[in-house]
This record gives structure tokens, C-alpha cells and sequence, in this order.
């Protein structure tokens, strides 16, 4: 069993890149699952649409995860209502439309859960996420409710994420960040045989801050004449990881970065 995580997609750039390789990449390396964090999917960088989801169902992507600029495009409010495909994270206060997980069946039959969570620190306000974590496991068990379990934590500190990931150490097929845009270099399997990484990086240009524009974020930080944050739209390179898995236990054999086209050194 083989997934495929890709990291926040930013922009037509990004978007570009995912619509033009998904597909090929799928075939060849045979990946049986594909997790895309899409919440910086639209034109505009922040939040995802009814049809970039459509798009991206279209090209091989089984599941859309999210984070803090879910709803940043509007109509999210009411196409996540309609689309269980597409999360946003499960320690959303409550009443917030769509859930934060669900278990979806892989091309092999196979059923996998996903997990959308959210940290805490320097984000937006949410529900604790290690007691939305703990209360999840208590509920949920790994080869008793699903075959697999992948969970995305949308974070911004490395030092949260890393927690999570022991948090779910042996009860999780994989734990990977998204939401500071960088590939980290920690792709490992955790000793209860769980696979982590910091940070799955994003899916845009890297001729950027973060996948927007460079000269108007330096502007920014200057306190200079800027305008409102908008993506790069140079090459982009595609960022995740990719993670062999043990039908039986549900648990990780073997993680690999995945890096492919643009500005960084190609992993494959």
C-alpha cells in the first residue's frame, strides 16, 4: 500500500504543476491514495473552490485537507457541506460546516481514515488540539475502524508538530505538517511505527516568501508601499512525501521527501 501527501498547494502555479504531473506520477510510482492540503489552492492564495476541487478529484487527488484560510473563499461554507472529500480541521470550534474526518476507500479497496487537525500556537483560535487528538483515539482505532489512518497537522511550530506525531506514534499510518510552506528534512518512521515529517512543504513557486510574491512581501516587512499578498506564479515545484505501508499492521514501512520540478533540488 502506497500514499502520496502533497503539501499546500498555492496559486495557478502551484495548481498547475498538480494538473500537468498528478496523474503520471500516480501511474509510475503506483501510489494507491493521494492526500493534497488545498487551502491555498485559489487564484488569490488563500482558501479553495468548488471547481479547483473538482479539478483536482479530476487528476488523481482522492482528498482535500485544509487548514486556517478554509473559508477564505466563500462558497467553501457551502460546497464542504455537499463534498466530503474536501475536510477542513476537526478542532474547528463548533457549529462549523463540513468535518474534520472521514474514512474514504482506496483504488484497492482498502479504507483509509484522514484527520485534518489545527495547532494552537500562533494560529488561529480553535479547540485544543491534543484533547480534540486524544478524544479522536479514544473513539478510533487503527485496524479496527480503518485500514489506515493519515493525519495532516496544519501547524506553525515545529516543536507542536513533533509532538503530534509521537502523540500518534502507533496509531497513525502517517503524521505530516503543512502550513509553513518549507520541506523539512526529518522524513523518518517513528519507533511505534508511525511516519513523520515536519513539514511536507508546498506545492508553488519557490522564487517567493512562502509562494506569494517576493518583492511585494519584502515591501511588507519594510512597511513600504505594498498591496494585498498575492501568489507567485513562476515555476513551481511539487513537495510531499510519499509512504510504503504494511497492509497488516497499517503501520509504515518506509517514508520518502518528495520534491519534483522548479526552484528546489529534485528528489526524484
Amino acid at each position: 500500500m502506497k500514499f502520496f501527501f502533497l503539501g499546500d498547494v498555492v496559486g495557478v502555479s502551484g495548481r498547475s504543476m498538480i494538473f500537468n504531473n498528478l496523474l503520471s506520477e500516480i501511474k509510475n510510482k503506483k501510489i494507491d491514495f493521494v492526500v493534497v492540503n488545498g487551502e491555498n489552492a485559489a487564484d488569490a492564495g488563500v482558501g479553495i473552490t468548488e471547481e479547483i476541487c473538482k479539478d483536482f478529484f479530476n487528476c488523481g487527488v482522492d482528498v482535500i485537507t485544509t487548514g486556517n484560510h478554509v473559508w477564505d473563499q466563500k462558497e467553501t461554507m457551502f460546497h464542504i457541506e455537499k463534498e466530503n472529500r474536501l475536510l477542513r480541521p476537526q478542532n474547528l470550534f463548533e457549529p462549523s460546516p463540513g468535518k474534520g474526518f472521514g474514512i474514504f476507500t482506496a483504488k484497492n479497496g482498502m479504507k483509509v481514515g484522514v484527520l485534518n487537525l489545527m495547532g494552537n500556537v500562533f494560529m488561529k483560535k480553535s479547540e485544543d488540539v491534543f484533547e480534540t487528538a486524544e478524544k479522536f483515539m479514544k473513539r478510533y482505532k487503527l485496524k479496527e475502524h480503518y485500514d489506515f489512518l493519515i493525519v495532516d497537522f496544519h501547524g506553525e511550530t515545529t516543536s507542536e508538530k513533533a509532538a503530534m506525531g509521537h502523540f500518534f506514534d502507533g496509531n497513525a499510518t502517517l503524521v505530516v505538517g503543512t502550513h509553513t510552506h518549507i520541506p523539512t528534512n526529518d522524513a523518518r518512521v517513528l519507533k511505534g511505527g508511525t511516519a513523520y515529517q515536519t513539514d511536507a512543504g508546498m506545492c508553488g513557486d519557490y522564487d517567493s516568501v512562502i509562494g506569494m510574491n517576493k518583492d511585494n512581501s519584502i515591501n511588507r516587512f519594510l512597511k513600504k508601499k505594498a498591496i494585498k499578498h498575492f501568489p507567485s506564479k513562476g515555476d513551481a515545484s511539487l513537495c510531499g512525501v510519499i509512504v510504503d505501508c504494511d497492509i497488516e499492521t497499517g503501520l509504515a514501512m518506509n517514508i520518502e521527501s518528495f520534491i519534483y520540478g522548479g526552484k528546489l533540488k529534485n528528489s526524484y
